[in-house]
C-alpha cells in the first residue's frame, strides 16, 4: 500500500484538473491585487506617509523582491523533498503564514514615520518570500502533473483562465469588499482586513490544488534520499547548467518579456489614454470589462488551439495577433470604441500567450532533463518570475518617458498629434516587444511537440 501511495503513477488528468486547476491562481490574484491597486493609496492617503517615504518603501521592497525572484525554484529543487512531494508540499507548508504577514503591509503601527516604514518594508518582503515559494511550486506542477504536451497545455490553459477570472472579479469586487470591511475595522484598517481575508482565500484555494494533484507527483522515499537517487534534487552547478546549456529556455525568457509588457504597460497606460487623450475617463469601466473577458476567452481556447497546432505555434500566433492589434490601435487612436475593440482582440491573444508560456517552460524542463538526467522543474519553472519582474520595472520607465515626450500635464486633455503620442506606451511599444518576441520564438525556440515526445520517451526508457 505504501508503494502504491508513493508511486505517483496516476494516468491522465482528472476532470478537476482539466477545469479547476487554477482556482488557486484566482485566489492568489484576488489577494495580491490589494497590493497592486491599493498599496500606494494606503501609504499616501491612509498611513499619511510623505510622497518621498512612500516612494522609498515601494522601491526598496520591489527591488528586494525582484532580486530574490530567481531563488525560490532553486531552493525548492536544492533542498530535501518534504513529506507530500518536492512541489506539492509547498502548497500547504507556507501559505497559511501569508495572511498574517501580508496584513502588516497595510498597518501603520507607530507615529514614528521611519519605524513604521521599516515594519511595512519587512512585512512586504517577508510576505512575498512566503507566497513566492508556493507560487513557484504551483506553477511547477504543470510540468510535474502533465505527462504529455497536450496535458501540460490543458493545465496551463485552465490556470491562465482562472488567473484572468480572478483579475476580473477583483476589478469589480475588490474595493467594495474593502469598503464593507471598513464598517467593522475602521477606514484606516480596511486594506489590512481585506489583505488578511483574501490571504485566507488564497490558502484555501491552494489547498484545493494540493488535493486535486494528489497521486500525480512521485514521493521521494527514505531509501532514495539515502542513496542519492532523488532525480529532482539538483545542485547549484546543475541548476546553472540547466539554464546556460538550455538555449531554448534563455530565448523563451527574453520572448516572455513581451507578454508581461503587454499586461503591465497597457494596464498602467489605459487611464492616460481615455482621460487625457480622449477626455472620457468614463470609458475605463467598459474597457476593463471588455479586455478582461477577452483575456479569459483567449486563455480558455488555448488548450484547443495548442492541441491542433502545439503550444509553440500557439504562442507565436498569439504574439503575431497582439502585434497587429496593437499597431492598429496606434493608427486608429482617434476612435475610442475602435481602440477598445482592438485592445480586446489584443487581450484575447494575450490570454493565449499567458496560457501557452508555462507549457513552453515545461517543454524546456523536458529538454534539460533529457540532456542532463536531472529534473530541475522547480528551478526552471521559477525562472518565469524574472521577465515578470523586469516588465514591472519597464512599466514605469516606458510610461514616464511617454508622458514626458508628449508634454503631459495633470488635468489637461491632449490635442492633435499628442493624442497619438499617448498610444506609444499604450500600444506601439508593446507591439514592438511582441514583434521581437515572435521572431525570437520562430528562430530561437526550436523545441517542437515531436521533439518533446521523443525526449520524454528517452527519459522514460532510462528510468
Amino acid at each position: 500500500m505504501s508503494n502504491e501511495k508513493n508511486s505517483g503513477k496516476k494516468k491522465g488528468l482528472s476532470n478537476a484538473l482539466k477545469y479547476f486547476f487554477g482556482v488557486g491562481d484566482a485566489g492568489f490574484v484576488l489577494m495580491s491585487n490589494i497590493e497592486t491597486f491599493y498599496f500606494m493609496t494606503f501609504l499616501t492617503d491612509i498611513a499619511a506617509f510623505s510622497a518621498g517615504i512612500a516612494g522609498l518603501i515601494n522601491s526598496v521592497f520591489t527591488i528586494v523582491d525582484a532580486c530574490l525572484s530567481w531563488l525560490y525554484g532553486g531552493i525548492i529543487n536544492g533542498t530535501k523533498a518534504k513529506k507530500w512531494g518536492r512541489y506539492r508540499s509547498w502548497l500547504i507548508m507556507i501559505p497559511w503564514i501569508v495572511p498574517f504577514l501580508y496584513a502588516f503591509m497595510f498597518i501603520r503601527v507607530s507615529d514614528n514615520e521611519m519605524l513604521s516604514a521599516v515594519i511595512i518594508i519587512a512585512a512586504a518582503i517577508a510576505s512575498h518570500v512566503a507566497w513566492n515559494f508556493s507560487y513557484v511550486a504551483n506553477a511547477t506542477l504543470i510540468s510535474v502533473v502533465g505527462k504529455t504536451p497536450e496535458e501540460k497545455a490543458t493545465l496551463a490553459s485552465s490556470r491562465a483562465t482562472w488567473n484572468n477570472i480572478g483579475g476580473l472579479l477583483f476589478s469589480y469586487l475588490g474595493l467594495p469588499f474593502a469598503t464593507l470591511l471598513a464598517g467593522y475595522v475602521g477606514e484606516k484598517n480596511k486594506f489590512a482586513a481585506a489583505a488578511f481575508c483574501l490571504g485566507i482565500l488564497m490558502v484555501v484555494t491552494y489547498f484545493a490544488h494540493f488535493k486535486m494533484t494528489e497521486g500525480y507527483e512521485e514521493i521521494e522515499t527514505e531509501t532514495q534520499a539515502a542513496n542519492g537517487k532523488d532525480k529532482t534534487k539538483v545542485s547549484i552547478p546543475e541548476m546553472f547548467a540547466s539554464l546556460f546549456q538550455n538555449p531554448p529556455l534563455m530565448v523563451l525568457m527574453l520572448a516572455d518579456l513581451a507578454k508581461w509588457c503587454v499586461k503591465f504597460v497597457t494596464a498602467a497606460s489605459a487611464i492616460y489614454y481615455f482621460r487625457d487623450a480622449m477626455g472620457n475617463p468614463g470609458l475605463m469601466a467598459p474597457y476593463l470589462l471588455s479586455v478582461a473577458i477577452g483575456a479569459i476567452l483567449g486563455a480558455f481556447v488555448m488548450r484547443y488551439i495548442s492541441k491542433a497546432l502545439s503550444s509553440r505555434t500557439t504562442m507565436i500566433l498569439a504574439y503575431a495577433g497582439m502585434t497587429v492589434a496593437l499597431c492598429l490601435i496606434y493608427f486608429m487612436y482617434g476612435n475610442a470604441y475602435a481602440v477598445i475593440a482592438l485592445m480586446t482582440v489584443a487581450q484575447f491573444f494575450y490570454g493565449m500567450a499567458f496560457a501557452a508560456s508555462p507549457a513552453l517552460y515545461a517543454d524546456t524542463v523536458v529538454y534539460a532533463t533529457w540532456k542532463s538526467g536531472k529534473d530541475a522543474s522547480g528551478w526552471i519553472m521559477g525562472l518565469q518570475n524574472l521577465p515578470l519582474k523586469v516588465a514591472v520595472f519597464l512599466r514605469g520607465t516606458i510610461l514616464s518617458a511617454c508622458l514626458v515626450a508628449v508634454g503631459w500635464q495633470s488635468g489637461v486633455v491632449l490635442e492633435g498629434v499628442a493624442r497619438q503620442g499617448m498610444t506609444i506606451a499604450f500600444a506601439l511599444v508593446p507591439a514592438i516587444f511582441c514583434l521581437v518576441g515572435m521572431l525570437l520564438l520562430i528562430f530561437g525556440f526550436k523545441i517542437t511537440r515531436d521533439k518533446v515526445e521523443t525526449y520524454q520517451a528517452e527519459i522514460n526508457a532510462r528510468s
